[in-house]
């Protein structure tokens, strides 16, 4: 006889289901309602004139923010692969038995990570500005922040493995080392991957903060084009939906290695129950 089916809430009935309908239809006039607010305040300050949105349609404007965008990435993928070393880094020394060692990482970790990141930014740009650049100022900012949060990120994702895996696999005779680089960091890798995703966003959304620091990105370029042409709320606008159009890349992106790691995942589990049952 099979087990009863477990829910997490009762099926609504009639009425909750005329109360969920009606919440809906009002909150989307709500929000409907919203929407033609902003754009009559727009109309109303003259932010919808045609002269307002036509240097959008000259070639030198698209060339400048699409330099803009190109900047932004940059700085975000480099100021990843590094925050990623880094978090790999020191998620392993907060890890180790050794107290001279998960000490010291555990200050620097909780150090950088409670400091702002515009902070660290512009200490980079102030300290050794001269020296790196603005670009490297924004890559070491970002870096040293972010590689900090993924840092905890990743730790937690090792210490979710089943013990059970460490054991098997010092049992067959692995060394610690291979223990972690072979058995517990590609699992809590792949575990902690949405989240690790989600910070990577967040990093790059925070690369606009190089504006700070004169780095000439998608904000410096739209903040330059404003200015310029006397319409900062269009180029604004402008440039939200190129961040927006960036981070909806990034999360198509997100979702396929997510997806993808799953049907790895479920591959092989059936690929190792096929091999005990074969032993068996």
């Amino acid at each position: 006889m099979s087990a009863p089916t477990q829910v997490l809430f009762d099926e609504p009935g009639p009425k909750s289901r005329r109360n969920n309908i009606i919440l809906s239809i009002v909150s989307l006039i709500v929000l409907l309602a919203l929407v033609a607010f902003v754009i009559w305040k727009f109309a109303d300050a003259g932010q919808l004139e045609p002269d307002k949105w036509y240097p959008f349609t000259f070639a030198q404007i698209q060339v400048v923010l699409l330099q803009g965008m190109l900047a932004t990435l940059k700085v975000a993928v480099v100021a990843s692969v590094l925050a990623m070393a880094v978090g790999v880094v020191f998620a392993l020394l907060r890890l180790s038995s050794k107290k001279i060692v998960s000490v010291p990482g555990t200050i620097v970790l909780e150090f950088f990570r409670g400091v702002p990141v515009l902070l660290l930014i512009f200490a980079m740009f102030l300290l050794f500005g001269n020296e790196i650049g603005s670009f490297w100022s924004v890559v070491f900012g970002l870096t040293l922040y972010n590689g900090m949060v993924l840092a905890e990120i990743i730790r937690a994702g090792i210490l979710a493995v089943p013990t059970g895996q460490r054991e098997a696999a010092m049992a067959i005779g692995l060394r610690p080392g291979q223990v972690m680089s072979l058995v517990l960091m590609p699992q809590a890798l792949r575990a902690m991957m949405p989240t690790i995703i989600a910070q990577i966003v967040v990093l790059l959304k925070d690369s606009a903060l190089g504006f700070i620091v004169t780095y000439q990105d998608l904000l410096y370029q739209v903040n330059l084009i404003g200015r310029e042409y006397n319409n900062l709320l269009p180029t604004f606008i402008v440039g939200a939906a190129l961040f927006i159009i960036i981070n909806m890349i990034v999360a198509g992106f997100a979702r396929w290695l997510e997806s993808r790691l799953q049907r790895k995942t479920t591959a092989d589990t059936e690929t190792e129950g096929l091999t005990t049952a074969i032993v068996d």
